[in-house]
């Protein structure tokens, strides 16, 4: 049997806001997009006692054996959704880890929106929502993956046929510790989104927006700080920001050339970073 491929698209938050804490958990809100970069995935049927799950690609190597895509099948398993079926998916890993975009869970809610689509699990909507939570907090997010709005109640709203953004992504040579990042929260923002709406993807509103989290990892990184600076002088991009925790910062642009430009322009003084142009889709 052939494999069936699957697109995994990168997220990235357009803005992000800490509004409270509850026990170990913070609450937050955000304006998310998903952009063109993906990690491809590989699945097929195979006759075996356990599933297979193999990673290649360029950002592969550190990657645990005890992952999101293992944790999927495993509460799927211990949830007889799966029957008899065994699985060998195999990924290969564009995305970068530790950046902000969230790779590991989309991954997952990937995997699990072909097992729907493909009618092989057939489970209430509230039982999906269920496994999303145990896997982790973005994983609902890739169920659908369009842009969407976050609201610090912890309901999604999504939307649709919206204007396309071009990114210019970077990722320096290290990453960043979620855990590490948000422990470092001393402030808490008001809610802004409670009232989604598709004006708030508009390119103004968004740019007035910011991510609470970027001070807190610039303060942490000084590296970021330059890379920051020297993406806001290239080609004057409309605005710069962090994506999630970082360590990934995407330049925005309403013009493809521009991105391009700038692109061409960073790579001269950063040879040894990861970056990429993308857009949102």
């Amino acid at each position: 049997m052939s494999y069936f491929k699957i697109k995994s698209h990168a997220k990235i938050n357009l803005a992000l806001h800490i509004i409270n804490k509850s026990s170990s958990l913070h609450k937050i809100e955000s304006l998310i997009a998903f952009v063109s970069l993906h990690d491809d995935i590989f699945i097929k049927d195979i006759k075996s006692k356990n599933h297979k799950i193999s990673f290649i690609g360029k950002f592969s190597n550190k990657i645990s054996k005890k992952n999101t895509i293992s944790l999927l099948l495993k509460i799927l398993e211990k949830k007889k959704l799966l029957g008899e079926r065994k699985f060998h998916i195999k990924i290969n890993k564009k995305i970068p880890i530790k950046a902000g975009f969230g790779g590991g869970s989309i991954n997952a809610a990937s995997i699990l929106r072909y097992l729907i689509k493909k009618k092989i699990i057939n489970t209430p909507q509230e039982e999906i929502i269920k496994i999303c939570k145990l896997i982790g907090s973005d994983v609902i997010l890739g169920l659908n993956p369009t842009n969407s709005i976050l609201t610090s109640n912890n309901r999604i709203k999504f939307f649709y046929n919206h204007k396309t953004f071009y990114t210019l992504i970077v990722k320096p040579s290290f990453g960043c510790s979620s855990k590490e990042i948000y422990s470092k929260v001393r402030k808490f923002d008001t809610p802004r989104f409670n009232k989604p709406s598709k004006k708030m993807f508009n390119f103004n509103f968004v740019k007035k927006m910011d991510n609470s989290l970027e001070k807190i990892a610039l303060n942490k990184y000084p590296k970021l700080k330059k890379i920051k600076f020297d993406l806001e002088n290239l080609s004057k991009p409309d605005f710069v920001r962090m994506t999630g925790s970082g360590s990934a910062f995407v330049a925005y642009f309403r013009s493809k050339q521009r991105c391009e430009f700038a692109k061409k322009n960073f790579i001269k003084i950063y040879k040894n970073y990861w970056c990429i142009t993308s857009k949102t889709i």
